[in-house]
């Protein structure tokens, strides 16, 4: 058991996933109720009007949850495979970078989407 805890494979994508479900619920119980530069989904597309961010708000905090839960789940391959600290911990932090960046495009789509025209 003490290798699959050590195997970056499991372990990165585990914490960020749990981190990005805690933050996807915080967000989604205390979202930001102005546009600010200091807390919440803050992008030039989010902040163009108050109707925009208090969507981007609820929207990206979702899928945050999402994205928590499948890098939560992916840490299950870290149970099968084991490439060795450097190549595991690049697959890691490659994993948790995509995941993020698929985030803010799922989020920015959904904001085009909705406000075509604003």
């Amino acid at each position: 058991m003490g290798k699959i805890i050590e195997n970056p494979i499991f372990i990165i994508p585990v914490i960020t996933g749990f981190v990005f479900i805690v933050a996807g619920l915080i967000m989604l119980k205390f979202p930001p109720n102005k546009i600010n530069f200091l807390y919440g989904y803050r992008t030039n597309s989010s902040m163009k009007s108050q109707e925009i961010w208090q969507f981007a708000q609820k929207y990206s905090a979702r899928e945050m949850i999402k994205i928590g839960s499948l890098l939560t789940f992916s840490s299950l391959f870290g149970l099968v495979f084991n490439y060795g600290q450097t190549k595991g911990v690049f697959f890691g932090i490659s994993l948790v970078i995509l995941t993020a960046i698929l985030v803010i495009i799922r989020v920015e789509k959904a904001i085009h989407n909705k406000y075509k025209n604003k």
